[in-house]
């Protein structure tokens, strides 16, 4: 599997602007929850990692940010399903 990373659709010039530093700074908070959730993890159904694996990503925003932030959580889950399996995200 490939390293996760969020991608973004900017919908307007403002949101095109912003859209690698916010892409560097999601897919970063995500490559750490991803760090954290394995450390941490101790045969938990996918479910609970999954939603895990999102309440550490906004942990590592700015309140705005996470406030903001709604992943594709299809993405979110194969990634969970991964750790629950031992494999790299």
């Amino acid at each position: 599997m490939s390293e996760p990373h969020v991608t973004l659709e900017p919908r307007d010039p403002v949101q095109e602007k912003l859209r690698g530093p916010l892409e560097q700074q999601l897919t970063s908070a995500l490559q750490a929850a991803i760090d954290r959730v394995r450390g941490q993890y101790a045969g938990e159904p996918v479910e609970l990692v999954c939603q895990r694996l999102l309440d550490e990503t906004r942990v590592g925003l700015h309140p705005d940010i996470a406030a903001g932030f709604q992943p594709d959580m299809d993405e979110f889950c194969r990634v969970a399903v991964a750790i629950v399996r031992g494999e790299n995200p």
